[in-house]
């Protein structure tokens, strides 16, 4: 039967989620967590994530034999085999074709920051920024709605022959003591949100401007080539409908 897995995981952990030889990554631990119980499959995740970018919300489905119907127990007995930096929140039954990531609709992530120092309990989780334009940030974050050519907003040497994405949604918020900025889409390119982001805080530390940010959102110039930090990166949510 297929099933449906919602994870989260510390991704400071880990080299990224997908498989990769001779490092640790998200899939290999879970995969030893299956077969550590007699099950051998494969694991299809609904996309992947760097090295030290977070998951509270990333989703996998797996082939599993039928007997394991229980799937409170199956969910308690994998987590108990897994590291304290995966958990597995949720198991559902899904049909044989559900495939999650090309069944997915839309993909939230969340890019966390804060104006306090970090500490060594929080450094790994959130980024600081110590001015923050709450105000400026909420209007400029929009810039970034629709259908644009995202090819100055990508990784140099990642191989995409089709760089267009649309931004369904952006918003930024505070959250008690820190801020966060969300981002909802089909589909992303690879540091796409971390290019986004780290352009974002140039305009908010009055590096850049809102004209460069659109300059470079319509492929004119490629102003803005650093990603932020991976440690404030959140895959949250997954929609399939």
């Amino acid at each position: 039967m297929n099933l449906k897995f919602e994870i989260a995981y510390d991704g400071s952990t880990f080299f990224g989620s997908q498989k990769q030889a001779n490092k640790n990554t998200v899939e290999d631990e879970l995969l030893k967590a299956f077969k550590n119980i007699n099950i051998d499959t494969k694991i299809v995740l609904s996309g992947r994530t760097d090295r030290d970018v977070h998951a509270t919300g990333q989703v996998f489905n797996s082939f599993i034999p039928d007997y394991w119907e229980d799937f409170s127990k199956l969910k308690e007995i994998l987590n108990n085999k897994l590291s304290r930096a995966v958990k597995i929140k949720k198991i559902s039954k899904v049909s044989d074709d559900f495939h999650s990531r090309f069944s997915a609709k839309k993909r939230v992530y969340r890019y966390i920051i804060t104006s306090k120092p970090t500490t060594p309990f929080n450094d790994k989780f959130v980024t600081y920024v110590e001015n923050i334009d709450e105000e400026l940030l909420k209007s400029v974050i929009k810039e970034f709605i629709g259908v644009y050519d995202f090819k100055y907003f990508h990784k140099t040497g990642s191989k995409k022959e089709n760089t267009k994405r649309e931004i369904f949604d952006t918003k930024f918020y505070k959250y008690k003591d820190i801020y966060v900025l969300k981002f909802c889409a089909n589909s992303y390119l690879r540091s796409q949100i971390r290019l986004m982001v780290g352009f974002l805080i140039a305009i908010n530390n009055k590096k850049l401007t809102i004209e460069d940010l659109k300059k470079q959102l319509n492929c004119e110039e490629n102003i803005f080539k650093t990603p932020i930090s991976p440690n404030g990166l959140y895959l949250s949510r997954i929609f399939y409908k």
